[in-house]
């Protein structure tokens, strides 16, 4: 390896040092990929990647998601040497607390990092969602002369990435919906943490690409600069279906332990980086970069400027030539095209009527005043309600059309949301079964994490879904997703409480699942009380005896109770809570006069696990709640088989008084 290197073979060297530098001193991170990837990545940077390190949020720059996220080092070293606000005190900085460099990228915290991309394969997903928005986003604005939304998004993974099945669930997608300007960089050393790939995927993977709609191209050797970047031309090139260009590697090349699971996840000690460098013919000091490679990257980078400039020119002429429409996309890009005032009509809704139902009145009121909402499904439009009237479905042949057919993949759609929602420019809502959003935590938790605002709306939310049984009924899935920090869940009685919570999912940050019920609900909430996250619904004269507290259909039953609970001299407070979020972030002085401390003759009633309710009932207090699976039957049977009925709460309340 002592030959004469080229610039271009200096600068992955480069790329491949500081990146093992960086994990070798924070004794904790993957070297393997960094040293195997590190020429796909230089290629892509250096010559492909559209990019502006002086604004690197440009809207028109080409994305590039690292789906292997386990290589955070290597995207921190690009990131480094081409520009971005990325210092050799970041690398040396590297997975320390408070740093700029954390162990995964993570969105928000560093410049240039698109998407916190965390478990194997929801970057693939994620790279999906935001081609789905740039496709989207084209045909709505371009017109002839004026690409003013053209860009690529590009995606690096491993083999891990490809075993795990949201994988499959999102390229299936991509190639029906034919994204051609995406591609996947498959770093291909078969390897995982365990060892050889063989055995657990052994699979032809051009051949599953090739049967999925995908265009394929092979490099044979990762190294090979021209190979790679012929590769890359091609798929470029490659309009009408997303390209996976396939890059045989060997992982943690150049060191002693080159093409074994034991250079995947473990740290270079000091005599192994030594080593490498040997190999390498590194002469530099710790975390220095050459000056030529600093010279060339900076031409490179200050090279691509020049797109940004093209791109701001053009748009200038764009709002000279079509001023409605650039505003439009200025109202668009910016996030400011919610209209709360398009929820002001309260008698859309019946008097008896599923929140499901009632939902979607909402989501159609605000899609026709907010025409940057996408929404879709896991093929369960026609029973949660979320389709968007009047619109097309996005397809090859219509990209303008705002309702999404995911399939029945929920996990993908979910992390295809968070691609769209970080992609920029659109708003979108993605709808399933609520006991389904099993199969999507992973990707609610990072759509959490990122606090990107995406919409979940979970219809049949409890034992009520009846005869479908045990299987199609959520019992703990609220408890799992309200111990989920940043997610706002919403569980409302009726239609006007569904009201409350889209307006505050609208207008709030961070993302919010919506539950709604299959069961007919009578009007009885209020949106701006319900805006607090709880509320005192129907009270009585002076203090409680008890306090009768509930979310959705369960708040019907509380209303009843109190009013019987009347005739037998009991006084009762109704409280309904539909996010007990939103509730907790009031203040105290709030929070007191709906549950008064004093009161602690409380009985929580909701069709899902206790857990969540024992903050608010006290040691003391009564639970009507689900702590088994439910059963198969028509919905009110079990819901009297469970004792969510008038005339146990009644005996609840007088067992909580002592009058039983």
């Amino acid at each position: 390896m002592n030959v004469e290197k080229t610039i271009q073979e200096k600068t992955v060297d480069t790329i491949r040092i500081l990146a093992v530098e960086a994990i070798t001193k924070a004794n904790s991170g993957h070297p393997g990929i960094c040293l195997d990837a590190a020429p796909i990545c230089y290629e892509l940077f250096a010559d492909y990647l559209n990019f502006s390190y002086k604004n690197p949020k440009w809207d028109n720059r080409d994305r590039f998601v690292l789906s292997a996220g386990h290589g955070s080092a290597l995207l921190y070293t690009l990131l480094h040497l081409f520009g971005y606000n990325v210092t050799k005190e970041d690398l040396m900085n590297f997975r320390q607390l408070g740093s700029k460099t954390p162990g995964h990228p993570e969105y928000g915290i560093t410049d240039g990092v698109e998407v916190s991309t965390g478990p194997l394969g929801q970057g693939v997903a994620n790279a999906v969602g935001m081609a789905v928005a740039e496709a989207h986003l084209a045909a709505v604005f371009n017109r002839e002369g004026f690409p003013i939304v053209d860009h690529y998004t590009y995606v690096l993974c491993g083999d891990g990435c490809l075993e795990e099945g949201i994988s499959y669930e999102a390229c299936s997608f991509a190639g029906s919906q034919k994204l051609g300007k995406l591609i996947l960089l498959y770093d291909k050393n078969d390897i995982t943490i365990e060892g050889s790939t063989k055995g657990t995927f052994d699979e032809d993977i051009a051949t599953r690409f090739k049967m999925q709609g995908w265009h394929v191209v092979e490099v044979g050797d990762a190294n090979d600069l021209k190979a790679l970047n012929s590769a890359l031309k091609i798929a470029k090139s490659k309009k009408d279906k997303p390209s996976i260009i396939i890059c045989n590697s060997v992982i943690g090349y150049g060191t002693a332990l080159a093409g074994t699971a034991a250079v995947h996840g473990t740290p270079l000690n000091i005599a192994q980086l030594n080593q490498t460098k040997e190999a390498f013919g590194w002469a530099e000091q710790p975390f220095e970069v050459p000056e030529d490679v600093r010279i060339h990257c900076d031409y490179i980078i200050n090279e691509k400027l020049k797109a940004e400039q093209k791109w701001n020119r053009l748009f200038n002429r764009y709002k000279k030539n079509f001023p409605e429409l650039a505003e439009k996309y200025q109202a668009y890009m910016s996030g400011k095209t919610f209209n709360a005032d398009s929820l002001k009509d309260l008698s859309i809704f019946k008097n008896s009527e599923a929140t499901r139902i009632s939902g979607g009145k909402v989501i159609n009121k605000i899609a026709e005043a907010m025409p940057n909402l996408l929404s879709g499904s896991a093929d369960l439009t026609p029973s949660t309600k979320t389709d968007l009237k009047n619109e097309e479905f996005f397809s090859p042949e219509s990209r303008t059309g705002r309702n999404i057919h995911f399939g029945i993949r929920e996990h993908a759609m979910a992390a295809i949301c968070n691609g769209i929602a970080v992609h920029g420019g659109l708003r979108v809502l993605c709808s399933t079964f609520f006991t389904f959003s099993d199969y999507m935590k992973g990707a609610m938790r990072m759509s959490a994490i990122m606090k990107l605002p995406v919409l979940y709306v979970l219809t049949h939310d409890s034992i009520g879904v009846g005869e479908d049984g045990p299987t199609h009924e959520p019992i703990e899935q609220l408890a799992a997703l309200r111990a989920t920090p940043d997610l706002n869940v919403f569980r409302p009685c009726d239609g006007i409480e569904t009201v409350a919570a889209f307006k505050f999912a609208l207008a709030d940050n961070n993302p919010s699942a919506i539950v709604l019920s299959r069961q007919n609900l009578p009007l009885l909430g209020n949106v701006e009380k319900a805006l607090k996250g709880g509320y005192v619904l129907e009270d009585c004269e002076g203090k409680p005896d008890v306090m009768l507290i509930a979310s959705g259909s369960e708040v019907e039953i509380c209303v009843k109770a109190k009013a019987e609970l009347s005739k037998l001299n009991i006084s009762a407070r109704a409280v309904s809570l539909p996010c007990m979020e939103l509730f907790d972030s009031q203040s105290k002085e709030y929070k007191n006069s709906v549950l008064p401390k004093e009161v602690t003759n409380r009985i929580c009633i909701e069709a899902a696990h206790t857990q969540p309710w024992y903050k608010y009932g006290g040691l003391d207090g009564k639970y009507i709640c689900m702590d088994t699976f439910g059963l198969s039957g028509k919905a009110e049977e079990l819901f009297a088989h469970f004792g969510f009925t008038v005339g146990n709460v009644i005996e609840e309340a007088k067992k909580c008084i002592g009058k039983d």
